[in-house]
């Protein structure tokens, strides 16, 4: 079996198969052909730390990755990396376009790096569109040993194309973000970066399909995290860690739709499964082949964190089905705005004299009555039995992973770029020395 994964950048949950008014039609017949999750988890809000979490199958302060990996921050061990472990198992690996977990794509065991042309972030819309042409290149070639191809797009990461398809009169911008003309001009043109996506997706598997491969690969798509948006991403609500997930091809059932929770720390040792490959020693997830099988749900708990991304924001989470956990181990009254990306919805919060989130060191909400999380429940006396078990919960968690934050902060790796606290946004160059 060969394995193909389709991965974007900042979508979170917004294309069309989990019910949004988004021009992915592609992403919506590949979810119809496979097994969409529904409540798939991000480890981390943050690209380098979920991406190299999900392809290492370890949480983000067991594989070393707690920040950027493009602000110098680095693997502990690159070969414990699913490309590394595929090659060592005799499959070609080969990348196409983008990733990020490192500088050297090669470090991580891909042998043939096939991306296409020099990545411009104001070209996005040629940088995908190429790309998608040389996966399916690739995917025309003879294979004489199995494949794993990772197919990585820049969209739907901000900066945005701009937008010359979608009337901005009649969309609205996503949830938690106010319903303003120049917001939804940004949603327009997040609509138009999302809409390039599915046409590059739709491309590459209409090329598996035509070369008779489907039954012979199992493929994935997913994202790292949500939409880079004020209380999306760099946060662990919903709107942060919640992602995309759609399995397909081979064997997987067709139509299928999962309620139970799962992780992106899953995918590695379900990989394994699928391929028919031993799971290696270090793997901290947990197979969803029962889940994809029998429906016999895998995990009562999923975790995430944050510990650095443009400033260090140490905070930890476990979810389950109906309750959430939050723990800052950071002061909750410092606004760290170097860690929301820029944007005009950003832009209209810095202007806002008024503006400031209240947070509080420790949170709970109750998903089911408040999918919002705008209530928090820590200090409410009927809750206190719920909080204090998913503190334990918690903490259990951090000690038998050895979560650095347990030792106090968490130094700053020697040549990584950290802003200060004080920095409005993250391309300003003052940094932590």
């Amino acid at each position: 079996m060969n394995f193909i994964y389709i991965h974007t950048h900042d979508t979170g949950r917004y294309i069309s198969p989990y019910g949004y008014d988004v021009p992915t039609p592609n992403l919506l017949a590949f979810a119809k052909e496979g097994t969409l999750f529904r409540k798939a988890y991000s480890t981390a809000p943050t690209c380098s730390a979920s991406r190299s979490s999900m392809l290492c199958g370890m949480y983000p302060h067991s594989t070393g990755m707690l920040g950027l990996a493009h602000r110098g921050f680095s693997l502990t061990d690159p070969q414990r990396h699913l490309s590394s472990y595929l090659g060592r198992n005799g499959y070609h690996t080969v990348l196409c376009g983008i990733h990020h977990e490192g500088n050297n794509p090669k470090e991580f065991g891909y042998q043939d790096i096939i991306t296409r042309n020099r990545f411009s972030p104001t070209d996005s819309i040629r940088f995908d569109t190429d790309n998608a042409d040389a996966a399916c290149t690739f995917l025309k070639a003879e294979h004489p040993t199995p494949f794993f191809l990772s197919f990585g797009m820049f969209s739907t990461h901000l900066p945005y194309p701009e937008n010359d398809e979608f009337d901005e009169n009649y969309i609205m911008p996503p949830y938690p973000i106010a319903d303003t003309v120049q917001n939804r001009k940004h949603y327009g043109n997040f609509l138009k970066s999302v809409s390039t996506a599915d046409n590059c997706i739709g491309t590459v598997i209409d090329t598996i399909k035509g070369q008779h491969l489907w039954d012979d690969s199992i493929l994935l798509y997913t994202t790292d995290h949500g939409l880079a948006l004020p209380n999306m991403k760099c946060t662990l609500y919903d709107t942060g860690i919640g992602v995309s997930l759609i399995l397909a091809g081979g064997a997987i059932e067709k139509g299928a739709c999962i309620e139970d929770l799962v992780s992106h720390i899953d995918l590695f040792p379900t990989i394994c499964d699928l391929l028919h490959l031993p799971k290696p020693g270090w793997l901290q997830g947990k197979s969803l082949l029962p889940l994809l099988e029998k429906n016999q749900p895998i995990r009562e708990y999923v975790f995430s964190e944050v510990t650095f991304h443009a400033s260090y924001q140490p905070m930890r989470s476990v979810r389950t089905k109906k309750y959430k956990l939050i723990r800052l181990f950071y002061d909750p009254v410092k606004e760290l705005f170097a860690n929301i990306d820029a944007s005009c919805a950003k832009d209209y919060l810095l202007e806002s004299n008024l503006f400031h989130r209240k947070t509080e060191p420790v949170m709970l909400f109750d998903l089911e009555c408040d999918p919002m999380e705008r209530q928090n429940l820590a200090e409410e006396p009927k809750y206190r039995e719920i909080r204090d078990n998913l503190r334990s919960v918690l903490q259990n968690h951090m000690e038998q992973t050895e979560d650095p934050l347990l030792k106090g902060d968490v130094p700053i790796p020697f040549g990584a770029l950290v802003n200060k606290e004080v920095c409005i946004h993250a391309e300003e160059n003052d940094f932590i020395s």
